[in-house]
């Protein structure tokens, strides 16, 4: 298994923008091959950020996904209106699961 975190950089006044963009993710991943889980967090303190986790059957699986054309359609419209995202920047963290329930 193979787990990936991105932690998106909102302000707070951002963020319910940001949930809402994320509201069909779940139901689009679901549709992807390799991926297990997707969950969207919203911290509980304002200091935190929001997390996307996805849990893959592979790093390989997560690759391909990066290199869709879905993965492509997905990001188009924050890649086009860089200038009014609430979003200003994330940072990736990918991991390998050797152990879990």
């Amino acid at each position: 298994m193979y787990v990936v975190f991105n932690e998106l950089h909102v302000p707070k006044e951002g963020r319910e923008h940001v949930t809402n963009r994320f509201s069909e993710s779940g139901e689009k991943m679901k549709k992807v091959p390799g991926c297990l889980d997707f969950m969207f967090l919203n911290p509980e303190d304002d200091d935190n950020y929001q997390i996307v986790v996805t849990k893959w059957e592979s790093k390989e699986a997560f690759e391909d996904w990066t290199n869709s054309q879905a993965f492509k359609d997905a990001h188009k419209e924050r890649r086009a209106n860089l200038d009014k995202s609430p979003t200003s920047g994330n940072k990736i963290y990918s991991y390998h699961v050797p152990h879990h329930l």
